[in-house]
């Protein structure tokens, strides 16, 4: 398979004044500017409501986390319930942070039909502080996230309107993800696959929802989830919601038409195979799984550019391994599930911060 790496730094410079986003789904509520006034066919709602965060059909950012630590345990057989293995090794994380690439097309837009074709690509690189060892080093389990974590990715948006109030979206998406590099790369054997179908309703200018069912690796391991959206525009068009539950929820302050400001938090998170402790009959995948309360500002450059800035906290929702069958499958444990994990690792908390630049839709 082949991959790409864009590398390049940048800077996002705020204005002197506040003036005036990756695989549970999507933002479907985002899509291109389509024409619905065609008054000789038949009348369909748009995927849009007032005043949402412009769509980001190309975007680049970077993102680091602050000083954290780490601590691995030994290859073994926990149960599910398990808070601590038995420690291997600790380290300090100087730094966790990467590139992050998005691009999402429009294939077709008309006012009966939407669809949108796109890839994604996320580097998470790890430096290393300092790293006092507590026990055997012979996992090497540091050793193979130092190498990095890659995740690139194809996905799929489908907006199907069913009359003037009511549509249809549905999302698909194949990641593959691991600490991978593209001299070495990973077998598509390991792509992991995500889905979800909504149905809802656009009653109005000013608000949307919409409820489904996803399958997701948002919070590291495969699971099947409830989903609902709900993008709101107040009367007034300075305050609303944009929530796509549990993946993220966020409340949108709008200054004026070339700033805004997002509160809220996302669940992010990918299943990521380690090929240094994977053999011929067993693969280890690193569940990762993060939930991160931020604060985002939206601002326009110049044109349809527009820039953003991210702080908040990263908590750990999860960072444990399971060893999976060679061929690549991959298996259901969902939230009560009694299938024993391989490794509890710990990771705590960390600030971060991520800027970046987009080519939104006009």
């Amino acid at each position: 398979m082949r991959y790409f790496f864009l590398l390049c730094l940048f800077w996002f410079q705020n204005s002197n004044s506040f003036a005036q986003q990756d695989s549970i789904v999507e933002d479907f509520s985002e899509y291109d500017n389509v024409t619905y006034t065609d008054t000789k066919s038949k009348v369909f709602c748009s995927p849009k409501i007032f005043d949402l965060s412009p769509q980001r059909f190309v975007s680049l950012a970077f993102d680091a986390q602050l000083p954290h630590s780490l601590s691995v345990s030994e290859i073994g057989n926990y149960l599910p319930n398990s808070k601590e293995g038995i420690i291997n090794e600790k380290a300090n994380l100087n730094y966790v942070g990467g590139i992050r690439l998005y691009a999402n097309i429009p294939v077709i837009s008309k006012n009966s039909i939407v669809w949108q074709v796109g890839l994604n690509y996320w580097d998470v690189n790890y430096q290393v502080k300092n790293r006092p060892l507590t026990g055997s080093s012979s996992n090497l389990s540091i050793d193979e996230i130092q190498k990095g974590l890659t995740t690139a990715g194809l996905h799929s948006t489908l907006y199907k309107p069913l009359n003037e109030k009511q549509f249809i979206l549905l999302q698909v998406s194949a990641d593959l993800n691991g600490n991978y590099s593209i001299a070495n790369p990973q077998s598509l054997n390991y792509l992991r696959y995500s889905a979800a179908l909504l149905w809802g309703k656009r009653p109005s200018d000013r608000k949307q929802w919409a409820i489904g069912i996803s399958r997701t690796y948002r919070v590291g391991e495969m699971n099947y989830i409830p989903v609902f959206m709900y993008n709101w525009t107040s009367p007034s068009r300075k305050w609303g919601t944009e929530i796509l539950f549990p993946a993220r929820a966020h409340v949108r302050k709008k200054f004026n038409p070339s700033n805004l400001m997002l509160i809220g938090y996302e669940l992010e998170g990918q299943t990521y195979r380690l090929n240094g402790m994977s053999d011929q009959n067993r693969s280890l995948e690193l569940r990762r799984g993060e939930l991160r309360f931020r604060t985002e500002f939206q601002k326009k450059l110049f044109g349809f550019i527009w820039g953003s800035m991210q702080v908040g906290y990263r908590n750990n929702y999860s960072y444990k391994a399971d060893y999976l069958n060679n061929n690549g499958s991959d298996f259901y444990r969902g939230f009560f599930g009694k299938q024993n994990y391989a490794m509890i690792n710990n990771l705590t908390g960390a600030m971060y911060f991520q800027v970046g630049i987009h080519l939104v839709s006009p």
